[in-house]
């Protein structure tokens, strides 16, 4: 038997570059007994926690593998509610960073999370259409409520009544009473999506937002209220109506189209609009804890804040109102009739007033408000190119001035990283985008340089690390220092893109390809820098090959004796590096290649294609030993292991892969970004990658010394697809269960199939053990003697047990789930469940017995503790106070002598 080639794996080790992912929202947090100073944020599969005022990560709870697409804090500010991309749901412990408690049930991402005031419900919204309530007290779901039509984007639970509202992108809003688990009231006032909803006004007025400038506001009228309070003066039920004709005819329509034969809970009208400055959707549309402040904004960078004046500032205004009115009547002639006081009303816009826009620096993917006691309002927004901008106003002053408190910049790039290179001692990491250059320490993952450039496509350390050179979109050679951080010179190197740069293995020069169709040599030389005194590192071009199409990517070949050129026509033309005579040209990917590396011995050659194959060919003869289809969309780099046969490729398919160019097998995969790869670096030394996406985050992962066998690999993938085919298999959790309204808030996962399996096996253990049991005894009762019963070795394992209690030690090892309505409707368990409610209240009260007689015991010997150690105190009192006596006496005693 041959020996299998050993393989080292590679695992993820950091993450880092990105400050927040767009998908998920921003919320305030309360930490280390602070509000209005820390923020949660999504980063990826993690959240991180920042601190605004020192601009630091201060704590991150770390996920398994989806995007985090919502959050929610807690109302007692304890524990933060994470929604992801697979559906499910984790609560997070902010005091232990900890996620204990985890819920199944949407099938897609969930859109929105809300807990209700006490924090003992939380509701979820998914793409999937349905709304689910959770229990997060006994961490099981309570219901599912369907009967949207698109995605969820918004579900509010009412403070007073045990109602809850949603919104989704089927343009309607639902009412839902939870008592009954059914949708009692639906508007449809609304013509396009419906992307987020809030509460104002004690929530006696709801305000939605839609995909277009309009702020549409909704009086609510509780029935049982209304009941209880028939001399309601019609003054104050006219409050709020609109002020334009166009409105009024308006609500007529829309309640026209409402009125629906249940409405014993409420009545939901419109009263009004309130135009927005944008013309694009509603992204956001939240108020703050209190209420007070209304925001939103759109797809733009303006953040527009309103204030809802209360019902006393409502009363106060309306008398000014009412008094300028009996003014203006008495100014008036006697012939003309006086206008009636009831006339006089408030327009919406005088009760929802705006205050002032926040222009921020970029598009602004979500925000948060908090308001303190003092009356500052603190807004904190994630924006679009990876910042989180903090702004102070005071909207009570008379022109509010927005002030920009904070801002958290340094952690990544603006702009998604298009080129990484390792430092020759594997300790450097070089990351360019289109606005900046930046330097991060390895081991720290800390950025120690950033320099400005522009739209940056590749990059390369200078021999000896202490300067790096930049390709830019516009054909520019750029060469920074990276003591000073400074840009010491910039040459115009091509007439298009500078797509390519290779390094010559002999160190003294670098060639460049472009989109002019030219690939030009350069080497590095000493001039004298501005003031002459000193010398510095310039560049400057020897040479220049002319081909007929754009280059896309130039490579030496280890012996410096050739240069493979990668040409838009799909072929790889390769050259003699020396007189620059054609060699070899390799065709057969059906795309462009838009990678290669040559391997160090320089005996083969990878090239990778948009065509999603990477092909291997020997550069002796230009023959192709191999086409693999590597990835599922096109393979945007690659890059041999030194002194190894082994390389690595990254696609827009989110995947990075290894691969053996020998045996032409696929070794591993590792899965981490959630968009395109843009381009990877390896180390020197080969025990680090470093890659980057459209994410915007960069992800270190590291050789460890763990073998990695090909069988269990290939093992561990097929198990992986097999649970994602059970988790995305479309069957109902309770087989024989109609999708009605409402539904068990649960879903289909491998954990629940494992849990179903062990129970089935326990109870059949069960079965065969009572079985033998019963045959023991009869075989016992017919010899006449007592002979041993052989041990089950699964209940030897626990201890001996019974197969009763094994049953139930299985049943406790299972998540609490969803099924408690299906026990206590059936009727074969309803003895059971009795004689299990007797005995549950018997037990505790003999536990509660047992801790108060404790209890008694403990504070009887407290207060004799106590007793003693105030004996003791008076005691040790009197003597000092003895003692200073006596001393003062002595003292007295010797002045008189003196005297």
């Amino acid at each position: 038997m041959g020996l299998t080639k050993q393989y080292l794996r590679y695992t993820a080790s950091a993450l880092f570059g990105v400050i927040a992912s767009q998908k998920g929202n921003i919320v305030y947090v309360a930490l280390r007994g602070e509000k209005g100073r820390y923020v949660a944020v999504p980063a990826c599969e993690h959240v991180f926690i920042w601190d605004t005022r020192k601009g630091e990560k201060v704590l991150i709870l770390q996920g398994l593998k989806q995007e985090v697409t919502s959050l929610c804090p807690s109302p007692d500010g304890l524990h933060l509610a994470v929604g992801y991309e697979d559906g499910s749901i984790r609560v997070f412990s902010l005091l232990s960073g900890e996620g204990n408690v985890t819920f199944n049930g949407h099938k897609a991402a969930v859109m929105t999370l809300q807990y209700d005031h006490l924090g003992g419900r939380l509701v979820s919204g998914s793409k999937d259409t349905d709304v689910i309530v959770w229990d997060v007290i006994n961490e099981s779901g309570l219901y599912r409520l369907r009967g949207h039509k698109d995605a969820v984007t918004q579900a509010l639970f009412l403070r007073e009544k045990n109602l809850l509202v949603t919104s989704g992108k089927d343009t309607l809003v639902k009412w839902w009473d939870l008592d009954t688990q059914h949708c009692f009231k639906t508007l449809v006032g609304h013509r396009t999506e419906v992307w987020g909803l809030t509460f104002v006004s004690q929530e006696k007025r709801l305000i939605t937002g839609a995909a277009d400038s309009e702020l549409r506001v909704w009086n609510i009228t509780y029935i049982q209220e209304q009941a209880t309070d028939p001399n309601e003066p019609e003054s104050k039920k006219s409050k709020g109506s609109p002020a334009k004709a166009e409105q009024t005819s308006e609500v007529d329509e829309t309640s026209d189209l409402d009125e629906t034969p249940e409405e014993r809970l409420l009545r939901c009208n419109k009263a009004g609009s309130i135009m927005r400055e944008g013309r694009d959707r509603v992204v956001t549309l939240a108020t703050d804890r209190t209420g007070r402040i209304l925001a939103c904004h759109g797809t733009d960078s303006v953040l527009e804040v309103f204030c809802v004046l209360t019902e006393d500032e409502i009363c106060k205004k309306m008398e000014k109102k009412m008094r300028k009115a009996k003014k203006k009547t008495k100014q008036k002639s006697e012939e003309e009739e006086e206008e009636p006081e009831g006339s006089v009303e408030m327009s919406l816009q005088e009760e929802i007033q705006r205050v002032t826009s926040i222009k921020a620096s970029a598009k602004i993917k979500s925000f948060d408000l908090i308001l303190s006691p003092k009356g500052e309002l603190k807004a904190t927004l994630l924006l679009q190119n990876n910042t989180i901008e903090s702004y102070i106003l005071t909207p009570s002053a008379q022109v509010p001035q927005v002030v920009r408190a904070s801002k958290i910049t340094i952690g990544g790039h603006r702009s998604d990283v298009r080129t990484l290179a390792f430092s020759s001692d594997n300790i450097a990491i070089l990351s360019a985008a289109a606005e900046s250059v930046k330097i991060w320490n390895r081991s720290t993952l800390q950025c120690i340089r950033t320099m400005a450039c522009e739209y940056a496509l590749c990059s390369l350390f200078v021999p000896g690390d202490r300067q790096v050179i930049i390709g830019t979109k516009t054909g520019k050679l750029q060469l920074y220092d990276l003591a000073s951080g400074s840009l010491l010179e910039t040459l115009a190197a091509h007439d298009g893109a500078l797509w390519s740069i290779s390094l010559s293995p002999d160190q003294r020069g670098f060639v460049t390809g472009g989109a002019d169709k030219c690939v030009k040599f350069w080497e590095f030389e000493l001039v004298k820098d501005e003031n002459g005194t000193q010398k510095r590192l310039s560049m400057k071009q020897t040479r220049i090959l002319q081909l007929d199409e754009d280059v896309l990517c130039v490579r030496y070949s280890p012996n410096q004796k050739l240069l493979a050129i990668s040409l838009l026509d799909c072929t790889v033309k390769i050259f003699y590096t020396d007189t620059l005579k054609f060699f070899l040209s390799l065709y057969g990917h059906k795309l462009p290649v838009l990678c290669m590396d040559i391997s160090y011995d320089g005996a083969l050659i990878a090239t990778g294609s948009a065509d999603r194959n990477v092909k291997i060919w020997g550069l002796d003869f230009g023959d192709c030993h191999r086409s693999l289809f590597a990835h599922d969309d096109s393979v945007m780099t690659l890059q041999f292991v030194h002194k190894s046969h082994l390389f690595f490729t990254a696609g827009k398919d989110h995947k990075i892969k290894q691969w053996d160019a020998d045996k032409f097998e696929h070794i591993q995969t590792l899965e981490g970004h959630h968009q395109e790869v843009w381009c990877l670096a390896l180390s020197p030394s080969g025990d680090y990658i470093v890659s980057s996406s459209h994410d915007k985050s960069l992800r270190l992962w590291e050789r460890t010394r763990e073998p990695l066998i090909l069988e269990e690999e290939r093992e561990m993938q097929r198990e992986a697809e097999y649970e994602e085919s059970v988790a995305k298999e479309d069957q109902p959790v309770v087989a024989g269960e109609t999708q009605g309204e409402t539904g068990l808030a649960g879903k289909k996962t491998i954990e629940t199939v494992k849990a179903a399996e062990r129970i089935m096996e326990a109870i059949e253990l069960y079965r065969e053990e009572t079985a033998k049991l019963k045959e023991h005894q009869a075989i016992c009762k017919a010899a006449g003697k007592e002979v041993p019963l052989p041990v089950n070795p699964i209940l030897q394992a626990y201890g001996n047990i019974s197969p009763s209690v094994y049953v139930l030690e299985v049943f406790k090892k299972v998540k609490s789930r969803i099924h408690f309505g299906r026990i206590t409707s059936n009727q074969l368990l309803v003895t059971v469940i009795e004689n299990l409610k007797k005995t549950t209240i018997s037990k505790v009260s003999e536990v509660r017995n047992v801790l108060g007689f404790n209890m008694a015991g403990l504070q009887f010997l407290r207060r004799e503790i106590e007793a003693k150690d105030e004996v003791t105190f008076f005691a040790d009192a009197t003597d000092r106070f003895e003692e200073k006596r006596r001393k003062r006496k002595k003292k007295e005693k010797l002045v008189l002598a003196m005297v």
